[in-house]
């Protein structure tokens, strides 16, 4: 084994009121914060050393900034959440009435079609595995972590990279606000990747002994 780089994936924190019910993806949609209380809690369960990466939509910067106030997120533009191009910020329910047919085509194969004028998950999972091995080389030596504030379909994507899944089976993971799924990358010595899932979808707040009074 030459060296082991460990992935915190952490999904930002939920979005407010105003925005359920709407598809925010590589759009902007406001979130509630939890209360700093809970967010030291939550602090502790991360390594200290790590480097801090976070997507360029405000929703994952905030929530990076206020759980790791001491250390500046890098922004990494391969975690942006899958563009749903013309239906960004608009209501599901609005879209299919509107659009019925372009709508029920896109939900019988959510991994594959293509949202009008976005991208598909496909091409999420492509770019998060590029940037998950390039990123893998900058981890600090001394502590080999990497932290990442990011959205659901991007750990669905670090998740299917990890355990070698369609992306069929891949979106198929719950991924809450502001859980953790930790995952390992493994170099060997012969230069082979080896993949370790340590947790998938594990809530902040209840690991951290949280009271439920989070704001979210």
């Amino acid at each position: 084994m030459v060296g082991v780089t460990c992935w915190y994936w952490i999904r930002h924190a939920a979005l407010a009121v105003a925005a359920h019910g709407r598809i925010h993806g590589a759009s902007e949609a406001a979130v509630d914060m939890p209360s700093p209380v809970a967010l030291a809690g939550m602090r502790r369960l991360l390594p200290p050393q790590a480097m801090v990466i976070a997507s360029p939509l405000a929703r994952a910067r905030d929530t990076a900034a206020a759980l790791l106030p001491d250390r500046p997120a890098l922004i990494e533009p391969a975690f942006t959440e899958q563009n749903f191009g013309a239906w960004e910020g608009r209501v599901h329910g609005e879209i299919e009435t509107a659009e019925p047919e372009a709508y029920a085509a896109f939900w019988r194969q959510p991994a594959r079609a293509c949202p009008p004028g976005g991208e598909r998950y496909t091409e999420v999972m492509a770019r998060v595995a590029a940037a998950v091995d390039a990123r893998s080389h900058d981890a600090p030596a001394a502590a080999p972590g990497i932290v990442v504030v990011a959205h659901a379909g991007v750990i669905r994507a670090a998740l299917s990279q990890a355990l070698g899944l369609t992306p069929e089976q891949s979106i198929a993971f719950v991924i809450d606000p502001l859980s953790l799924t930790r995952i390992d990358r493994i170099v060997m010595a012969d230069g082979a990747v080896l993949w370790r899932v340590v947790c998938v979808n594990r809530p902040l707040a209840v690991a951290a002994g949280d009271d439920g009074e989070t704001g979210v």
